[in-house]
């Protein structure tokens, strides 16, 4: 298994326990609907995905989801406040240009927001760019420079400064290793590879 499966395994795994059964989800940057087929086999839930790849938002349609082609910020200003129970925002958030205003509006609309990301703080992105003195290259982070992506790269420090700031509640978070697997519970910022959080106004 790739290290990419991995992580899509280990978020099915964790985001799926922290769903609710029978709720209402929205997923933000929804890719091929892997997760909401999961939740919908799982835990009875009602979805919606948006995404602005067209190939994507096909493929939902095909598994039988409902989804959205555009943008995310737009799709959710034509909700009530409190219309989700749950948006999910599953490694999306280090694409996109404005992550103070996606998030904000995601709590608009939703009860609570679960963010999953590639932590760039992780100790081996560190060493990469001390002895290289370029941009991290490696399974996750695959792209040189000139096609790089995600444009706002994150580590656990940031997100958890920004939550404190802007008020945001921390309700629960899973922090885990190199392998994508193993529970790190110390030096977060330095060991953990990737990182979940479920927040709250």
């Amino acid at each position: 298994m790739s290290l990419r499966t991995s992580k899509r395994t280990v978020d099915l795994q964790v985001i799926t326990d922290w769903v609710t059964a029978d709720s209402c989800v929205l997923d933000l940057g929804c890719g091929r609907g892997v997760l909401l087929e999961e939740l919908a086999q799982q835990r009875n839930t009602r979805g919606i995905g948006v995404d602005l790849d067209f190939a994507k938002i096909a493929a939902c349609v095909k598994r039988g989801l409902s989804a959205y082609q555009g943008d995310m910020m737009g799709f959710m200003a034509e909700f009530d406040d409190h219309h989700f129970d749950h948006v999910i925002c599953s490694r999306t958030l280090e694409e996109v240009a404005d992550p103070t205003a996606v998030i904000a509006e995601a709590l608009r609309v939703g009860r609570s927001l679960t963010v999953g990301f590639a932590n760039y703080g992780y100790w081996k992105n560190r060493l990469d760019v001390m002895l290289r003195g370029r941009k991290p290259q490696n399974e996750v982070h695959p792209t040189t420079w000139g096609d790089s992506r995600p444009r706002n790269p994150l580590t656990v420090a940031d997100f958890e400064a920004f939550c404190a700031a802007q008020g945001y509640t921390i309700s629960r978070r899973m922090h885990l290793r190199g392998d994508w697997k193993t529970s790190c519970s110390f030096w977060r910022n330095l060991r953990a590879g990737y990182a979940l959080y479920e927040i709250t106004r």
